[in-house]
């Protein structure tokens, strides 16, 4: 499925694939970019790449990886030289991956509730509790600063600075000066302006996915 080149990337600007759009610039690899239009991720030539017709979606060497932060812990492993993963056997690593999973997890369907308005569900039934608690434990982690793990910038921050810059721009996060001031230095990182203008004249291109 691969294709002519090593790392595919199967793209809707704008959605979640702008989050693997921002890790692909961060990692510095070449990659092509196929453009899922509106509608063709319910089509089956896209479906055959990811069957829940979803974007993102890479195919590496011809391997389909599918889920934004997977893509993005797979990019940093295997191109560890870019240094935005903490390899195994480093104490690191599980507070690592903790936040790499808590974006798509607890952060964004705790936001979504809200943004949704959803009836409210028993805290103890759902994995992220309420919204309140998972921006306080995101508040506490980001207070330190300036990143996630301290004065290192991981895969886990792309995965997490691209929810709160979500979140703020869609006008659905409580306002807080730990997550204003990291959107600030995350905006000033090459990689996403890179991934942001690359993105412009392809805005509306296709449907959120």
């Amino acid at each position: 499925m691969a294709g002519e080149s090593e790392l595919i990337f199967y793209h809707t600007p704008p959605s979640r694939s702008g989050i693997v759009r921002w890790m692909l610039e961060e990692i510095g690899c070449p990659y092509e970019v196929r453009l899922v239009g509106k509608g063709a991720t319910r089509e089956p030539a896209y479906i055959a790449v990811n069957p829940m017709g979803k974007v993102p979606a890479i195919v590496h060497q011809g391997v389909v990886i599918t889920e934004a932060a997977a893509i993005c812990c797979y990019l940093a492993d295997t191109f560890a030289d870019a240094g935005l993963a903490v390899p195994v056997g480093d104490a690191r690593r599980g507070p690592y991956l903790k936040w790499l999973f808590f974006g798509p997890s607890c952060f964004e369907p705790a936001v979504i509730d809200r943004m949704c308005e959803r009836p409210a569900a028993p805290p103890a039934a759902l994995g992220w509790g309420d919204l309140d608690t998972v921006l306080d434990v995101m508040a506490a982690a980001l207070e330190p600063g300036p990143y996630l793990l301290g004065e290192r910038f991981t895969a886990a921050d792309v995965v997490i600075g691209s929810g709160i810059r979500w979140a703020m721009m869609t006008g659905n996060l409580p306002e807080r000066p730990q997550f204003a001031a990291y959107a600030e230095r995350l905006a000033e990182r090459p990689a996403l302006k890179r991934a942001m203008e690359l993105d412009r004249p392809l805005m509306g291109s296709g449907t959120a996915g």
